[in-house]
């Protein structure tokens, strides 16, 4: 069991959520559902909670009911290494919910994603701070983030 574990809060939609999370992300399965039993608060054999890992982190879900809901203020960064992948989960947790700007994303369920490439931390920290400042202007213009775009923004006069 790991230290510290993600718990969702949603209003009825875990096991909808916990499946299409699980359908994304690479070393992904559902581990246990709990259903709502005589003693309630939900009614009686709908999901309580149900655990799962996505890319192996553990991660847990709860139909607590409407009285809370996702904002920005959390979300889930993903570390990719390519551009493909950058797109495939961009298209995937985007899909009925919202394109944000620089990385973020909202899904379907109101839970927000930062798809991040390694190759935008690396270059916003290059030792050279005009190159950072020219990616960040870059990356301030984007919603899905364009390796190769922020790659131009870097190398921008290099060659002056």
């Amino acid at each position: 069991m790991q230290k510290i574990t993600p718990f969702l809060w949603f209003d009825s939609q875990a096991e909808e959520a916990m499946n299409f999370y699980v359908s994304i992300f690479r070393n992904s399965k559902v581990l246990t559902v709990n259903r709502y039993g005589e003693a309630g608060p939900g009614p009686r054999g709908t999901v309580m909670t149900a655990s799962f890992l996505l890319d192996g982190q553990e991660f847990v879900a709860l139909n607590g009911g409407p009285q809370y809901k996702f904002t920005p203020a959390i979300s889930f960064v993903v570390n990719c290494e390519t551009q493909a992948e950058v797109d495939d989960l961009w298209d995937k947790l985007s899909a009925g919910g919202r394109e944000d700007q620089c990385a973020w994303l909202q899904d379907k369920f109101g839970v927000s994603w930062q798809i991040v490439p390694r190759v935008l931390i690396e270059l916003l920290n290059d030792p050279d701070p005009a190159k950072a400042q020219r990616v960040m202007a870059a990356m301030m213009k984007m919603k899905k983030i364009d390796i190769a775009a922020l790659q131009r923004a870097a190398a921008q006069g290099e060659n002056t």
